[in-house]
């Protein structure tokens, strides 16, 4: 009999530990000091052990499509066959973030719309309902309303700031809830343990999207969340290099379940990829803290300008749910993110979008070093219902912003220049 033919290759490098660099129970120099280390030493260290032959600091980059076997009979004893389904340098990546987001087990994609269409494939079938936010990034919002929903999968989108609303929405056969906070591009909040009090009294599984968030300010399993999701994309990558995404599960059993759809899929980050954003992600904390400062200080700008309407921005008073946002963020953190209108409406703010000089750039993504403006109506969020859009505030001027980690007031100089030109 084989002797690991009864696991199959998409579980073996979970179930396979790695030796550490270097144990002696007297410690010494390569030896971790016992007991717990705080979050931003583990954005830097989890999951990561030197090299065992060379002592490289680095987790190595395998190139690699295959692994070569050492004999029939012991397939799969080292824990790896074939990229597509796991391959060393995305398995550290994946424990890597498993341990930031608090979770059992985690799957690294090759873009966040694969991480959350993954998530939905491992907790949905024909016939089943989820209720969802109807403020999501875009590509959320159309994968459930032209891609899901002619396989037979139901979803009710509503207004998740209240959840009454989730309450009611909920049916004999929802099996997910699937909420986004702060949501993109509005900056709504989500009441993450009442929302999860809802989904395990209806036996639904909980996911979350808290790509504005990150573990820096929010970690979505600690308050009764199944899964959460993260487009890497964003601030864990955070430089404009790379396309990933992830989905992080609670338990073990969940966690098998999006990886068995991964390896299925076949939608599995590239080697390069991970690398990159292990390396990109130990200073995650650094730049969430200081795009969080300069983003308060551009809201207050804002929202003492003549020419602006109105600012949303989860730090500011004037925040609608500001009781949630200190509820729920951690360190007096909000994120990166902010939106505003202007003056003269939507008109007004497509002509301050085409007028922005350096340092801010018109373009998509967010959560990088480079502070990027967004025409949301264009551009993430073209391909909602025009009537779901605006519904929900998104205008054809809206001004979605990123905030990057250059000097603020060059940033905010940059601002008050374009606002002169509306």
């Amino acid at each position: 009999m084989l002797s690991r033919m009864q696991t199959p290759a998409w579980r073996c490098a979970a179930a396979t530990a790695r030796v550490p660099f270097r144990t002696n129970a007297s410690g010494g120099s390569g030896t971790w000091m016992p007991g717990a280390m705080k979050q931003d030493t583990d954005l830097v260290h989890a999951a990561v052990s030197p090299e065992e032959k060379s002592g490289a600091i680095l987790t190595p980059l395998y190139l690699s499509t295959t692994f070569v076997q050492d004999s029939v009979e012991t397939y799969l004893q080292k824990g790896y066959s074939y990229s597509r389904t796991n391959n060393p340098t995305v398995t550290v990546l994946q424990e890597k973030l498993a341990k930031l987001e608090n979770g059992a087990g985690a799957s690294a994609f090759g873009t966040g719309m694969a991480a959350t269409t993954s998530a939905i494939c491992a907790t949905m079938k024909a016939g089943d309902h989820c209720v969802i936010t109807d403020c999501s990034y875009g590509g959320t919002n159309r994968s459930c309303r032209e891609f899901f929903t002619p396989l037979g999968m139901e979803f009710t989108f509503t207004d998740f700031r209240d959840p009454e609303n989730i309450r009611k929405a909920m049916k004999p056969n929802t099996k997910l809830i699937f909420s986004e906070t702060p949501a993109n591009p509005v900056l709504s909040l989500c009441d993450l343990e009442a929302i999860s009090k809802i989904a395990k009294e209806g036996g639904a599984y909980h996911v979350v999207d808290a790509t504005f968030a990150t573990p820096v300010i929010c970690r979505p399993l600690d308050h009764g969340a199944d899964m959460v999701i993260q487009s890497l994309t964003k601030y864990y990558e955070g430089h404009n290099m790379m396309t990933a995404g992830a989905v992080i599960s609670k338990t073990k059993e969940l966690a098998e379940k999006v990886k068995w759809v991964q390896n299925v899929h076949g939608n599995i980050i590239n080697p390069f990829a991970a690398f990159l954003v292990m390396q990109t992600t130990k200073t995650l904390a650094l730049r969430v803290r200081q795009q969080s400062k300069s983003a308060m200080a551009i809201a207050e700008f804002l929202e003492k300008h003549p020419k602006v309407t109105k600012v949303v921005y989860p730090g500011l008073a004037s925040h609608p749910q500001k009781a949630l946002a200190d509820k729920y963020h951690r360190d007096g953190l909000h994120g990166g993110m902010l939106w505003f209108d202007i003056v003269g409406g939507s008109e007004a703010g497509t002509k301050l979008m085409n007028a922005i000089q350096r340092p801010w750039s018109l373009c998509e993504n967010l959560g990088a070093t480079e502070s990027i403006i967004t025409a949301c109506a264009v551009m993430t969020h073209a391909n909602m219902l025009k009537e779901d859009r605006l519904k929900v505030g998104i205008t054809d001027g809206f001004i979605r912003v990123s905030t990057g980690i250059e000097d603020v007031d060059d940033l905010i100089k940059a601002l008050g220049e374009a606002l002169e030109k509306c």
